[in-house]
């Protein structure tokens, strides 16, 4: 199947799984997941009109943000180490993965230095898997707190991965939870405007994390294949 037939395959999908939910369609944006692919491979991506870009090792991406950053929207959407923030910082227009103090405090800090603000998410480990980054919820408005007081983060929204061996309508309670949880901390006024995103969802999963309320789905495989 071509990357266009690919394309047009995961609209439809999406616009069913909105169709169900009594969702607008505008409200979901994919995130085309390119770490798997070539720098020719991701402009083609770009070349269909799939403006958001993901990606998760700044080593792999960097010979692609070099060549096609100035198109499109870049995404970092793997665990960052904080000793990777100075690589990373002022090139991706969002975090999605900020889930402990240290890491958010270099971010502070690299943007500050920038003289920018930096769009994160909060990632969360909804489904409590060891395997799994992110902050366990228990913690997530102690740590929102904390973060609010940093003065060069905007939080963009929540992030989340349900468990892959997951059939895909299992994975509706930990998209629902991450849902309940932003809906929760905008009723808090933790931070002084409205949390909107819910980056959830991933090539297996997605349907059902649009009719839980992902504003940003993450495909890789289903969207734009996988290389040797």
């Amino acid at each position: 199947m071509t990357l266009l037939a690919r394309k047009e395959e995961v609209e439809a999908r999406v616009a069913a799984a909105c169709q169900r939910s009594g969702r607008n369609e505008d409200d979901i944006k994919i995130i085309a997941v390119t770490k798997y692919v070539s720098l020719e491979t991701t402009r083609s991506v770009l070349d269909t009109g799939l403006l958001h870009i993901g990606e998760n090792r700044w080593q792999d991406v960097k010979p692609k943000w070099e060549a096609l950053h100035e198109r499109g929207t870049w995404h970092f959407i793997g665990h960052l180490q904080t000793n990777k923030v100075k690589d990373v910082i002022g090139k991706f227009a969002y975090i999605h993965s900020l889930d402990r103090m240290s890491l958010a405090k270099e971010l502070d800090k690299q943007a500050a230095a920038l003289g920018m603000k930096v769009n994160c998410l909060l990632q969360l480990n909804i489904s409590g898997e060891e395997s799994k980054y992110g902050m366990d919820p228990e913690h997530f408005f102690e740590f929102a707190e904390e973060v609010s007081k940093l003065q060069q983060i905007h939080i963009s929204g929540l992030m989340t991965m349900a468990p892959y061996e997951m059939e895909a309508d299992a994975t509706r309670p930990v998209f629902r939870g991450l849902r309940e949880l932003r809906d929760r901390l905008n009723e808090r006024n933790i931070f002084p405007y409205d949390i909107k995103e819910l980056s959830m969802g991933m090539s297996g999963d997605f349907e059902v994390a649009i009719e839980e309320g992902a504003t940003w789905v993450r495909l890789g495989t289903v969207l734009v294949g996988k290389e040797a």
